[in-house]
């Protein structure tokens, strides 16, 4: 029986307990859905500022230059690029998720186009998140490919002699599976496939390694585990070999090879430098930096390795409290319980009910979200996001105290509470 104390004793010997206090947390609030937005850093608001009042308002468009807006992208890919066992130089920070991999995808198949015409197949897993699936589509369409989706025991076989490119994301945004990279990036690559992995629910969370697994393209945002804040800047990655094999196809002034030579031809700059596009959004750029800065600050600590070992721990215990105290109300878990296998969310199911027990749980001030059924399943999401930066264990304890009291009152089937709004 794992009790309230136990809990507590976890926290006081915690070594990355000190980084929770870089957080801005509201007050009666267990945040739970890290994995979705991550929370606001103490600094964000006077760096926003400071960019506001100082390198906009005096500097005007003198900071560019001054303040270093120019190199941001290259600045903050350099810092993220050691979270995802990138290189010096070799990611970006830019766009959107979606457009990072419309640039991607788009260059893969371009690749693939001149050395293989004869693949003509796109795999994905059928589960991955959506807006992957809507990019993929788009291009199949554009260029008469077929998009096949599996299931992820089916995504070995699927790799045929057609295969252009393999589309994963690493962690399972509706249940918080994680694929092998390595393993799949190789088998791939034997069949002569080229791979593009989506780091979404990955950089920040768990340990990456994209070049020691020899992937070949990555994209991923910002605003969810790494705390750049509400739409934050995505980034982008292509291992070295194809960096400059290709243009991609948004070839915008940014990602030209001398923007300000003003010139009427495209010439795309070297390396990851091409696939820039148009001006970048500095404000959420700065805002990024300060998500930046306690990664920092845990690397004083222990680093990735430690954030891992803490988002097991804090898996393990939710998943063995759910167990010992809400076994007799329908919920099951889509989560691996093998670490190899997990991210840093677990993500619990039940065939009615999910949204009003999340919004119960929300209105107790334990904030989690909702994922329907995909469709091949009945069993809706109730998804946690356990964020070893600011969650502690005392506070799993009390997230599953709240959720047994929800399931036990029932309170979950009032009107109030299955009322949907436009996000869920």
């Amino acid at each position: 029986m794992i009790t309230l104390q136990d809990c507590q004793q976890r926290d006081a010997v915690d070594p990355l307990r000190s980084l929770r206090d870089l957080f801005t947390l509201p007050s009666g609030v267990i945040y739970l859905d890290g994995n979705s937005l991550g929370a606001l850093p103490k600094s964000t608001p006077a760096r926003i500022a400071q960019v506001v009042s100082e390198e906009w308002g005096r500097g005007l468009i003198r900071s560019w230059n001054t303040a270093g807006w120019f190199e941001l992208p290259q600045l903050l890919g350099n810092r993220i690029a050691p979270l995802i066992g990138a290189g010096p130089n070799e990611v970006l920070v830019t766009d959107s998720t979606s457009i990072n991999l419309y640039k991607v995808l788009s260059a893969a198949l371009a690749i693939c186009a001149q050395d293989s015409p004869e693949r003509r197949v796109i795999v994905s897993e059928r589960s991955n998140f959506p807006t992957d699936l809507y990019i993929a589509e788009g291009l199949c369409r554009e260029r008469g490919l077929h998009l096949q989706l599996v299931e992820p025991d089916e995504i070995l076989p699927a790799l045929t002699a057609n295969v252009a490119v393999l589309m994963l994301t690493h962690v399972n945004y509706r249940t918080g599976a994680m694929h092998d990279m390595m393993s799949l990036t190789h088998a791939a690559h034997a069949v002569g496939a080229l791979t593009v992995w989506d780091l979404a629910h990955s950089a920040g969370a768990v340990p990456v390694e994209l070049k020691s697994a020899d992937a070949d393209f990555s994209v991923g945002c910002s605003y969810k585990y790494l705390n750049g804040g509400p739409g934050a800047p995505a980034f982008v990655w292509v291992n070295p070999k194809h960096a400059d094999r290709f243009w991609q196809p948004l070839s915008g002034w940014w990602g030209h090879a001398n923007p300000f030579e003003f010139s009427t031809n495209y010439r795309p700059a070297p390396g990851i430098g091409r696939y820039l596009c148009g001006t970048q959004a500095i404000l959420s750029l700065a805002a990024l930096q300060c998500g930046l800065d306690i990664f920092d600050a845990a690397q004083v600590l222990g680093g990735m390795a430690a954030l891992r070992q803490k988002s097991l721990a804090l898996t393990d215990l939710f998943i063995a409290l759910v167990e010992q105290r809400c076994s007799q109300h329908g919920l099951g878990l889509a989560t691996p319980r093998a670490h190899q296998q997990r991210g840093s969310q677990v993500c619990l199911t039940r065939e009615q009910g999910a949204f009003g027990i999340v919004q119960a749980l929300i209105s107790r001030g334990v904030i989690g979200d909702f994922r329907a059924g995909d469709g091949s399943s009945h069993q809706d999401i109730l998804r946690f996001g356990l964020t070893p930066l600011y969650i502690g264990f005392e506070e799993v304890w009390q997230a599953v105290e709240h959720l047994q009291q929800v399931l036990e009152s029932g309170e979950w089937q009032r009107p109030e509470f299955n009322q949907k709004h436009a996000v869920t």
